[in-house]
């Protein structure tokens, strides 16, 4: 495995929190962003805690942790997504979007219509320079922080332009499942991955479920 620098900008949130404490576990150094570098290194501690010693986690403001990671990882609500992307010093990175463009009403959740196609798409336009790969959509964030033990009866689904950036990512979601992630193609498929968290949110409130997506047939 290869150790990654990893910037989780939104790891105040709930599936920040958990990402950050799956990618900590694995043994890769993370920094916390928030807006407000303090409450992002109570953050940081919170998860230390609960991970144990000897990890390397600390909190900063965004554009502090950016610019510390070889990785980032955006996982924030999509409101004001744009204006987030455009505040970060992203070229070179490898920068992975986790979000979803959801809405919510009295039928439960539904895609919300996103100019670009995807956030993913959006985050390339506004950060050209950055090494986009959409990933960790679908992993709940209860079980991310939650669940004991790896989440093997899931997979992340990781789509991407850049081959190396997203060899990245595939590598990065043992971290998560145990194994690594599912290459799916293109970044343009954001477009069907992010509606896919609405579905599964679905599920699990018809079901009273936490829902996962598990690829079959793939070699080994």
């Amino acid at each position: 495995m290869t150790t990654q620098r990893i910037a989780v900008i939104g790891g105040t949130g709930p599936q920040g929190r958990g990402l950050a404490y799956r990618f900590a576990g694995a043994g890769h150094d993370v920094v916390i962003g928030s807006r407000d570098a303090a409450r992002a290194q109570e953050r940081a501690d919170e998860i230390a805690a609960k991970v144990g010693s000897g990890v390397s986690l600390q909190g900063a403001d965004n554009t502090s942790a950016v610019e510390q990671a070889d990785v980032v990882v955006l996982a924030v609500p999509y409101e004001g997504h744009a204006e987030l992307v455009s505040s970060l010093p992203l070229a070179g990175k490898v920068t992975v979007s986790c979000v979803n463009p959801l809405g919510f009403d009295a039928k439960g959740p539904f895609a919300l219509d996103v100019p670009d196609g995807s956030a993913a798409e959006e985050l390339a336009r506004i950060a050209p320079e950055a090494l986009v790969v959409g990933a960790f959509h679908h992993v709940s964030a209860v079980n991310l922080w939650k669940h004991e033990g790896l989440l093997a009866d899931e997979d992340v689904l990781v789509c991407g332009d850049d081959e190396a950036a997203v060899a990245t990512v595939v590598e990065l979601a043992a971290a998560v499942t145990g194994r690594p992630g599912v290459a799916a193609g293109g970044l343009r498929l954001a477009r069907e991955l992010e509606p896919w968290t609405g579905v599964l949110i679905s599920i699990n409130k018809r079901h009273k479920v936490r829902s996962g997506t598990r690829i079959t047939g793939l070699p080994g």
